[in-house]
C-alpha cells in the first residue's frame, strides 16, 4: 500500500514537471473524454429501436391508419421514427418528393449524430501536436543549461531530458485516445445511418404495394 502511495505521487509529480505545456494537454484530455462520453449516449440511444416499431407501423399503413402511424412515430421520437414521420406528412404525393423529404430529414438526424465530432479529430491531432512543443522547448532549455553549467554529468542530463519527454508522451496518450473515440463514434453513426436508409426502404414499400 505504502509502494502504491509513492508511485502514484511519483507519477503525480512526473506529470507537473511536464511544466505549463501540460496544462492544454490536461484540457483537450478532460474536452475528448467529455465529447466522446455525450457522444456515445446520443448515438447509443438513437441505434436503440423497439422491436415491434416497424412491423406495427406497416400494418397501420396497410391499413390506412396514417393517423395512428403519426402518432406512433411522434411517440417513438428516435431519427428513424422522426425520418418515418417525414414521410408520412407527405403521403398522397408522388413517391419521389416522399423519398426527397425523408432523405433531407436523414441528413439532418446525421448531422445531429455527428456534432462535435470533428472536436475529437482535432484533439487527436492537436494534443500529440502540443507534447513534442513541450519536449523541444524543454530541450532548448535544458541544452542552454548544460551549456552555462559547462562540466555536467551525464546522469544528470539523462534525468533532465527524460522529465521533458512527459509531454510528448502525454499529447501521445490523449491523441491516441480521442483519435479511438472519433473512429468508435464514427462506426456507430454509420450503423445508425444503414438502419435509416433500410427503415426508409421499407416504408417506401410498403407505399407502393396494392392496397
Amino acid at each position: 500500500m505504502i509502494l502504491l502511495e509513492v508511485e502514484q505521487k511519483s507519477m503525480l509529480e512526473l506529470l507537473m514537471a511536464g511544466g505549463p505545456i501540460m496544462v492544454p494537454i490536461a484540457i483537450l484530455f478532460v474536452l475528448a473524454i467529455y465529447v466522446f462520453v455525450e457522444r456515445f449516449i446520443t448515438v447509443r440511444k438513437a441505434m436503440q429501436n423497439e422491436n415491434n416499431f416497424l412491423p406495427a407501423l406497416k400494418d397501420l399503413i396497410q391499413n390506412n391508419n396514417i393517423a395512428a402511424a403519426k402518432m406512433m412515430c411522434e411517440k417513438s421520437n428516435t431519427p428513424i421514427s422522426r425520418v418515418i414521420l417525414k414521410g408520412l406528412t407527405r403521403v398522397g404525393r408522388p413517391l419521389k418528393d416522399i423519398e426527397a423529404s425523408m432523405e433531407n430529414t436523414g441528413k439532418i438526424e446525421v448531422a445531429r449524430l455527428e456534432k462535435r465530432l470533428p472536436v475529437l479529430a482535432i484533439v487527436a491531432g492537436a494534443a500529440p501536436m502540443f507534447g513534442f512543443l513541450g519536449t523541444v522547448i524543454g530541450m532548448m532549455i535544458a541544452f542552454n543549461d548544460i551549456a552555462a553549467a559547462g562540466n555536467v554529468e551525464i546522469a544528470g542530463i539523462a534525468k533532465g531530458i527524460n522529465v521533458k519527454m512527459v509531454t510528448s508522451a502525454g499529447g501521445l496518450v490523449v491523441g491516441i485516445i480521442a483519435f479511438f473515440g472519433y473512429n468508435i463514434l464514427n462506426i456507430m453513426v454509420q450503423k445508425v445511418v444503414t438502419q435509416l436508409e433500410t427503415a426508409s426502404l421499407d416504408f417506401i414499400e410498403v407505399l407502393e404495394e396494392p392496397a
